[in-house]
């Protein structure tokens, strides 16, 4: 199988965030290295308010990550973000090839969110397909979205 280029958003409980950042943040990069996949970015997006508690948590911090992984690893990836405590929630999207370089530059550059009104990173190029009436450029692949409600 060949290697994709994912996207990654993960909630983060933000009390563990605050307390160990490197060993809380650390964890993601090192899953996915252990499965033999490559980690592009990883960095802080945001720390916000939620709207409705998740697993006792009111706060979140959002931590965006761009790798390459084989796709049949994405499974075992999913899992390990299950038992992870300090994750939250998590999602992976499937991303154009044609765009990879262009997201990767633009969340290696993009300083931290200040507004939460801001525009996510692959909402602009879905936005312009959407417009020009093709294809959406960030098809998703596999989606979890996990964690109690």
């Amino acid at each position: 199988m060949a290697a994709n280029v994912y996207e990654g958003m993960f909630i983060l409980d933000s009390n563990r965030f605050s307390r160990d950042q490197e060993t809380v943040s650390g964890q993601i990069p090192a899953m996915v290295q252990k499965l033999g996949g490559e980690m592009l970015v990883s960095r802080l997006w945001e720390e916000r308010r939620l709207a409705y508690p998740i697993k006792g948590q009111r706060k979140g911090t959002y931590w965006l990550t761009y790798f390459r992984l084989d796709s049949s690893k994405l499974i075992e990836l999913r899992r390990q973000c299950q038992i992870t405590d300090d994750i939250l929630r998590f999602l992976f999207l499937k991303e154009d090839p044609r765009i990879v370089d262009a997201l990767v530059a633009h969340a290696r550059s993009a300083p931290l969110s200040a507004a939460p009104t801001e525009t996510p990173v692959a909402a602009e190029p879905a936005a312009a397909a959407r417009e020009e009436g093709g294809e959406e450029p960030g098809t998703v692949d596999a989606v979890a979205v996990e964690g109690e409600t």
